[in-house]
C-alpha cells in the first residue's frame, strides 16, 4: 500500500507540484529516497528519522522507499522533510491517508521534531490554492503564506503538533497574514540643492518607469538623487505586491511574513557578480534585478561594473523577464525594474574642470565612458547631465517641490497609464508600449513629427533609440495633462537623450 502527499519543487517563482509517495515492504531494513533529490533531500531520511524517533514511534524493520515524483524534476532544499514525513506516518497508518492527500505541505524537520522555517512558503500557497488543497507548514511561515486568502494554510510548531491535528487531538487554526509594511521616513527632493533638470528628469522617469542614465562628477549629487527616487513612486498595487513578494520569498526577504507596500530599492555594489545581479549561483536563484521587480535598480559606478554584468542586463531591460540557464534547468525570474544609473565622466572624476582634469582629457573619458557598450546606453531613455553644485548654493535655505508634491503628478500620470493600458496584458506603463499601441498613443503633432525626423536624421537615432523618444514624449504629455504629444514635448524628450537637441 502506497501512501501520498504532496509538496512543491521551485522552477523560478513558480511552484510545481511533487506527489511523495512512500512505500513499506518486506525485504532487508532500509531507507531510501528516489527522484532527483539534491543532498539536502538526501539528508531528510535522517532528520525524519531522528525526529520521529523523540516522539518516540519507532521505523518497522522494512524496507522503506521514498518517491518525490516527477522523477526527472530537480528537487532541492530542506523543505521536502515535512512532506516525507507525512507519507512516512499515513503508510505507517498513524495519521489518515486521504487527509493527508488533501494537503500540500513544506518545512524543514529539527532533530527534535521542532518544524523550522523555509524559502518559499507564499508560491507554496498559491500552488495549493491552484490545486484545491490545504497549505501545511511551519508556524514562521505561516503568516507569509497566509497573504494568498485562496486557500486555508495551518502552521505547526512541531511535528507532534501536525499528528495531534490530523488525530483530532488539537485541531490547528488557519494563519493570519503578517502586517502591512508601508514606506516610512522617506527622503525629500527638497534636500537637495539645484540641480532643477536633475528633479524634472527624476520626475519624468518616475511617471513612465522610464531607465535614467546620471553622469556628473564626484560629489554633484546623483546618488542623493536617485535615493529620492523611490519617494516619486506610488505604493505597489495588491498584483504588485503579490509579484514582488513572491520573488522576496524564494530570496527570504520578507520580515516576519509581512507583505512591504514600498517598491524595492535595490543598490548592489559595483564590484557585483553576474550571479548576484542577474540571478543565478548553486540553486539558480533571483538576483538584484528580480528582488528590485516593480520597483527601483541603483546602479552607482556604473562604467565599473564588470562588462558581463552590464552586458547582462540588455534582455532584461527589453522583456522584464530573465532566465537563467543550466545544464539541468531553466529558471526564469520577472524582473520589471527601473534602471537608475550613475557615472562619472571619466577615470578620474573631473573631465570637465580643467584645473582638475587629469593630462589625458578628454580620451580618458572616451575610454572610461566606452566600458558602457553601444546597445545598452541606446536603452536609456533619459541621459542627464548633472554639473556640480556651487558653494553659494549650498548654503541656501531648501526650496523647490517636496517629494509630495512631485509624487501626486506622477501617480496622476501613472493613473492615465493605467487606464490607457487596461487591456493591454503585458503593458503597464509607457515605457512598455511598442509597436502599433506605441504609434497610436505617441503620435505627435505634425510640428512635433518634423522636429523628431530632423534630429533623429542628424544624430543618427536607431530605430530603439527613436521609439524612446516617443514614449518619453507620452509622458511628458501625460505629466502636462494633455491628450496629445505636441512638439514641446517632443523637443524636451530629445533634450534628456541628445545633447544639442533643445537648441533645434
Amino acid at each position: 500500500m502506497i501512501a501520498r502527499a504532496y509538496t512543491v519543487a521551485f522552477d523560478g517563482i513558480e511552484a510545481r507540484e511533487v506527489e511523495v509517495q512512500c512505500a513499506i515492504t518486506p525485504g532487508v531494513p532500509s531507507f531510501s529516497i528516489v527522484g532527483l533529490a539534491d543532498k539536502a533531500v538526501s539528508e531528510a531520511r535522517d532528520r525524519v528519522r531522528t525526529a520521529l524517533t523523540s516522539m518516540a514511534i519507532a521505523l518497522p524493520s522494512k524496507r522503506i522507499t521514498i518517491n518525490l515524483s516527477p522523477a526527472d524534476l530537480p528537487k532541492e532544499g530542506s523543505h521536502f522533510d515535512l512532506p516525507i514525513a507525512l507519507a512516512l506516518l499515513a503508510a505507517l497508518d498513524i495519521i489518515p491517508k486521504d487527509a493527508v492527500e488533501e494537503t500540500t505541505s513544506l518545512g524543514e524537520l529539527s532533530l527534535d521534531g521542532a518544524l523550522m522555517p523555509v524559502l518559499g512558503a507564499l508560491p507554496a500557497a498559491m500552488a495549493a490554492a491552484e490545486e484545491d488543497r490545504t497549505l501545511l507548514c511551519p508556524k514562521l511561515s505561516g503568516a507569509e503564506a497566509a497573504w494568498v486568502g485562496a486557500t486555508c494554510v495551518l502552521a505547526a510548531a512541531s511535528l507532534t503538533d501536525v499528528v495531534r491535528h490530523y488525530t483530532g487531538q488539537a485541531p490547528l487554526t488557519p494563519a493570519e497574514p503578517g502586517a502591512v509594511h508601508s514606506a516610512t521616513g522617506g527622503k525629500d527632493l527638497r534636500d537637495v540643492k539645484g540641480q532643477e533638470r536633475a528633479k524634472r528628469a527624476l520626475e519624468i522617469a518616475a511617471a513612465g518607469r522610464h531607465h535614467i542614465l546620471l553622469a556628473g562628477p564626484p560629489g554633484s549629487g546623483k546618488s542623493m538623487l536617485a535615493a529620492r527616487l523611490p519617494g516619486l513612486l506610488p505604493p505597489l498595487t495588491p498584483r504588485e505586491a503579490l509579484e514582488t513578494s513572491m520573488v522576496h520569498s524564494l530570496a527570504g526577504l520578507l520580515d516576519e511574513g509581512g507583505i512591504n507596500l514600498a517598491r524595492p530599492y535595490r543598490t548592489p555594489h559595483h564590484t557585483a557578480s553576474m550571479a548576484a545581479v542577474a540571478g543565478g549561483g548553486r540553486k539558480a536563484g533571483p538576483g538584484e534585478i528580480s528582488l528590485a521587480h516593480n520597483g527601483v535598480l541603483f546602479m552607482d559606478e556604473f562604467p565599473e561594473y564588470a562588462r558581463n554584468v552590464l552586458e547582462s542586463l540588455r534582455q532584461p531591460i527589453e522583456t522584464g523577464e530573465v532566465m537563467i540557464s543550466r545544464a539541468n534547468a531553466h529558471v526564469r525570474y520577472p524582473c520589471r525594474f527601473m534602471l537608475v544609473a550613475a557615472a562619472n565622466p571619466c577615470k578620474c572624476g573631473y573631465l570637465s574642470d580643467a584645473e582638475r582634469a587629469c593630462s589625458r582629457a578628454p580620451t580618458c573619458g572616451e575610454e572610461y565612458m566606452g566600458r558602457i557598450s553601444g546597445p545598452l546606453m541606446d536603452r536609456f531613455d533619459l541621459r542627464i547631465e548633472v554639473p556640480p553644485v556651487s558653494f553659494t548654493d549650498l548654503d541656501l535655505p531648501a526650496n523647490g517641490e517636496s517629494s509630495a508634491d512631485v509624487a501626486v503628478r506622477v501617480a496622476a500620470a501613472r493613473t492615465v497609464q493605467e487606464a490607457r493600458f487596461a487591456a493591454q496584458p503585458d503593458m503597464f506603463l509607457n515605457a512598455d508600449a511598442e509597436g502599433e499601441i506605441l504609434t497610436e498613443i505617441a503620435a505627435p503633432d505634425p510640428e512635433g513629427r518634423a522636429l523628431l525626423n530632423k534630429v533623429a536624421e542628424r544624430f543618427g537615432l536607431s530605430a530603439r533609440g527613436y521609439h524612446r523618444v516617443l514614449r518619453v514624449a507620452r509622458t511628458i504629455a501625460d505629466l502636462d495633462g494633455a491628450s496629445d504629444v505636441r512638439r514641446p514635448h517632443v523637443a524636451e524628450a530629445m533634450g534628456y537623450r541628445i545633447t544639442g537637441a533643445r537648441e533645434m
